[in-house]
């Protein structure tokens, strides 16, 4: 599910796909988001985490 990371607050990025003839048309970028629950304080909270802050929380356990 495309949207927004709760830990460091990544967002879709806008661009152009440009073709052979360099005609633009619009584009986004989506972060590769995931639901996970996570021990945060403590409690088990649901959030939606990129896939960098992902791999850098289990890099850190």
């Amino acid at each position: 599910m495309p949207g927004k990371c709760d830990i460091c607050g990544k967002t879709p990025q806008f661009g152009h796909n440009v073709s052979h003839s360099k005609r633009r048309t619009n584009r986004r970028w989506q972060p590769n988001t995931q639901k996970r629950t996570l021990w945060i304080e403590g409690k088990r909270v649901r959030v939606n985490i990129c896939n960098r802050c992902l791999r850098t929380l289990y890099k850190t356990r």
